[in-house]
């Protein structure tokens, strides 16, 4: 009696169980096609239509289909696009958030004496510290990030390096935490994985696409007010979901995002771009570019 109630229980689940199973394979399958899809489409479009004058270039799909290509695997300098690296190796640790660090003369620029409204005794969290790295490139708030890390400011670039290559960024090296030294190089190809593997980071995220925030680092004073470095944030023709931008001589304009273009993610890289607005107008270019190909290809 028992092993016929069995079976008809069982007769009863198993087209249920059924429709699951196929539910699931057909999801495994569209998960399957789509960066077949995504390569269809973007066979629409056409390199030799897209002119750059920055001088490193990478523009490639979430799947990695690399859509335009520059000097791609060419090392160069890439200034403040560091301090993505900065942010993930704190947001990795275990430190509290939190608690307040105290900026001082150590954080100091004595390299290229570039100047800051965060003195010495100016007192913020370190989550503070993160944001304003990222969304105004503020290099004493990265400074002392990675002073303040547990064995120092040594260890701390040494786990830039180690994340690096976990990350297969095999043509990258760091030197220091802000960007400030040539030293800190990399290619397109490798900042393409650094900003996919940014994007797992909620605060990386909303920090680099924040229009502008005040902090109240001083007791007794007013806020101080930051803007975001990249003003493409602003604009209403971008979708806009990470964005790091850096310069130095040595470096030129540099300007990396993670964006969605006609309802698809790209991932822009742009490395030594003469001139101060060159970065926005390769970007913009390359966005109206996008656009065109992926019209044509669904007409």
């Amino acid at each position: 009696m028992r092993r016929t109630a069995a079976l008809v229980i069982l007769l009863t689940l198993f087209p249920l169980i059924g429709v699951k199973v196929l539910a699931s394979e057909t999801l495994s399958l569209a998960k399957l096609s789509q960066p077949a899809a995504q390569q269809k489409l973007w066979r629409q479009l056409n390199p030799r239509k897209l002119k750059l004058e920055s001088q490193g270039v990478l523009v490639s799909d979430r799947f990695g289909n690399e859509l335009f290509s520059k000097n791609a695997d060419q090392p160069r300098p890439i200034a403040s696009i560091t301090k993505l690296m900065t942010a993930m190796v704190i947001l990795d640790s275990p430190l509290p958030m939190r608690r307040d660090i105290v900026i001082t003369k150590e954080d100091r620029d004595l390299l290229r004496m570039t100047g800051s409204r965060l003195r010495p005794g100016a007192t913020l969290t370190r989550e503070q510290l993160v944001e304003l790295a990222l969304m105004s490139s503020e290099n004493r708030a990265a400074s002392a990030l990675a002073r303040t890390f547990p064995a120092g400011r040594k260890r701390f670039i040494y786990l830039m390096n180690k994340k690096a290559l976990e990350l297969g960024m095999r043509d990258t090296v760091f030197t220091d935490p802000t960007g400030l030294d040539a030293g800190n190089r990399s290619t397109p190809r490798d900042l393409a994985k650094l900003v996919k593997a940014a994007m797992n980071y909620p605060l990386i995220r909303s920090a680099t696409t924040t229009h502008s925030t005040s902090v109240s680092p001083y007791l007794k004073r007013g806020q101080l007010r930051y803007a975001n470095t990249n003003r493409l944030v602003k604009s209403d023709a971008w979708e806009i979901l990470l964005s790091k931008t850096g310069y130095i001589n040595e470096a030129g304009r540099c300007l990396v995002m993670q964006v969605e273009i006609a309802g698809k993610e790209v991932t822009i890289v742009l490395l030594n771009s003469f001139g101060k607005l060159t970065p926005y107008g390769d970007s913009n270019r390359i966005r109206k570019w996008v656009e065109r190909g992926i019209g044509a290809g669904t007409t």
